[in-house]
């Protein structure tokens, strides 16, 4: 598998260069130009960031590369060796950028290295190039982050450099943009609370991370002695650090454990325009790894004050939720449910908590207010349902949430007394495909001279963004020409379609650029930007059935073939055959 990994990736770069017109030859067998900015070591490594490093007066571009349906604004980050760079777009104009301190799971919590941000604007499917300069004498270079610490007096610190760094001073700490600010217990380095700009209001988060003891659970059984026990003490190092685009609080706790199991960071973005400024952004280092954490399952549970009656959402697959309730008549893990991508509270007002994941979790909702997540399990025993083992696998990683706080806009009904299942607004929807597409950056291997000055590079093939709801599950050719017997005018390319189902009770745009949705028809035949499309037909998810009535295609617009039009219901899936052809 991770040759398998690197071979793909090693495939994208060289298809990068083909659509940015730097490789003419398809054939061409020369290296490839660019890498990943992310790479694996091994096949069960978590994948670390790429340290650029280029000589004074050079740059390394950065290509991004945008999987999503609709333009992209967001900010992105790239590690480099030095402070003092200089970030550019694809014409040479500056751009605002940023640095800060990385900081690592450690009691020596300074890396060495440095994190830049900026705020990248990429098309939809499209790429787009930055460059990181050193030594570029046009442009501002990126503002340092201000930085407020807590620290273990017994390991000796230095403010690392161009840093100015303070101590933090008092129980609490904040981290605000223009949307929301953020309150830490600084003692335990917790988030306890958060403020709305908008309508002035407040909401108790009281974050806490505990552990439960499990003498018999196993792969497939959850059976814990009692409830998760707090871990964190007071006394752990903390590190707020303040910049223009990004504020982030660390936190390397301290724990009954010399080298603690966790550390986390909590970051709010100021990126105007983006999604990214309307949500909070969790990143729990894990770290289940030695015989101290046998028999323990670890969680982060959010204490709100949030009136949801212990009734909670959570998807089934990323197409749609379910209802969850806790009960008393069943044990606790009873009330246990797997989060695939997203789970929810709703108050009786109908304000929500959502969290995004990136990986599959567990979750409960155990007491009102209440969203308890499983971080990691490490078990001896085998529970006899199959595997032949315990979970005894552990590697160091990464769990990355998205929480939104939301309010709605017009009446809701209640989700104690409503037994049907809720669905996510269309703001949750767009931060879940951001959080699961993410954007792929590829570095190039050598940098060019600033003097050079290469011509603007980008990619865009959509002839504009789609509707918000709509989603382009896959684009793809089936049957490649070289090893199929079908006619050279059949159709060779196919799209899946997908629409969102999403709740009106809640605003549409709600603060993103959304501009449309999917309830007038699109046109397959204006989707691509510079092609021709021909031989448009429906098809079933298999291709192997073209009859719209038997698909249950809308009648008027069953035809796509003679006006490229299509509309697809809330939580439909349809797929459709077409060919491309270069416009003459």
């Amino acid at each position: 598998m991770h040759t398998a990994l690197q071979d793909l990736q090693i495939f994208m770069s060289k298809g990068i260069e083909v659509l940015l017109g730097i490789r003419h030859d398809k054939a061409e067998q020369n290296p490839a130009r660019f890498e990943p900015e992310q790479v694996r070591s091994k096949y069960d490594a978590q994948p670390v960031h790429r340290v650029i490093g280029a000589p004074e007066g050079h740059a390394h571009s950065v290509v991004i590369f945008n999987p999503l349906e609709q333009r992209r604004d967001e900010v992105v980050m790239v590690i480099s060796n030095k402070p003092d760079v200089t970030v550019l777009d694809s014409n040479w104009t500056c751009v605002e950028s940023q640095v800060s301190p990385e900081w690592q799971h450690d009691k020596k919590i300074f890396t060495g290295r440095h994190r830049v941000y900026w705020k990248a604007s990429v098309p939809p499917m499209g790429l787009e190039t930055y460059y990181i300069a050193i030594g570029f004498a046009g442009c501002e270079k990126s503002k340092p982050a201000e930085v407020r610490i807590l620290f273990d007096k017994s390991i000796p610190f230095s403010c690392p450099s161009p840093y100015s760094c303070s101590t933090l001073e008092g129980d609490t700490a904040e981290i605000q943009n223009r949307h929301q600010t953020l309150t830490f217990d600084v003692k335990l380095g917790l988030l306890q609370k958060i403020k709305r700009v908008k309508d002035d209001s407040q909401n108790i988060i009281n974050e806490e991370l505990g552990m439960y003891a499990s003498s018999e659970s196993g792969a497939y059984l959850f059976k814990p002695n009692g409830e998760a026990q707090s871990i964190i003490r007071s006394g752990g190092q903390m590190v707020i650090s303040k910049g223009p685009l990004v504020q982030e609080a660390f936190s390397y706790s301290k724990t009954a454990w010399d080298k603690s199991p966790i550390s986390h960071s909590t970051r709010i973005y100021n990126g105007e325009g983006t999604v990214q400024e309307l949500i909070i952004e969790k990143e729990y280092h894990v770290e289940l790894v030695t015989h101290d954490f046998n028999d323990r399952e670890l969680i982060v549970r959010y204490k709100t004050d949030y009136d949801n009656g212990r009734v909670f959402f959570s998807d089934l697959n990323g197409f749609q939720m379910s209802r969850r309730e806790t009960y008393n008549k069943i044990p606790l893990q009873g009330n246990y449910y797997p989060m695939p991508s997203l789970a929810f509270m709703q108050g009786s007002s109908g304000h929500r908590f959502s969290v995004h994941t990136r990986q599959s979790l567990g979750v409960a909702s155990l007491r009102n207010g209440w969203l308890e997540i499983m971080l990691d399990r490490r078990l001896v025993r085998d529970d006899g349902r199959g595997l032949g083992q315990g979970v005894m696998d552990n590697r160091p990683m990464n769990v990355l949430f998205h929480i939104l706080l939301e309010s709605n806009v017009s009446s809701t009904s209640n989700p104690i007394s409503n037994p049907l299942p809720l669905s996510p607004s269309l703001l949750s929807h767009s931060i879940r495909a951001h959080l699961n597409y993410p954007m792929h950056m590829f570095v190039s291997k050598k940098p060019v001279e600033t003097s050079a000055r290469p011509p603007p590079l980008s990619f865009s093939p959509l002839a504009s963004s789609l509707p918000c709801d709509l989603h382009i599950v896959n684009f793809k050719v089936p049957r490649p020409l070289k090893y199929s017997q079908q006619p050279i005018e059949d159709s060779r390319f196919v799209v899946i379609l997908q629409r969102r189902h999403w709740d009106n009770s809640y605003c549409r745009k709600g603060g993103s650029q959304c501009v449309s949705v999917a309830d007038e028809p699109v046109n397959l035949f204006y989707m691509f930007k510079g092609l021709a499309v021909l031989n448009v037909k429906a098809t079933s998810l298999n291709l192997m059935h073209e009859d719209t009535e038997m698909l249950g295609y809308p009648e008027q617009f069953g035809d796509v073939a003679q006006e490229g039009h299509v509309l697809i219901s809330p939580m439909e899936i349809q797929a459709y055959k077409l060919e491309l052809r270069p416009h003459q």
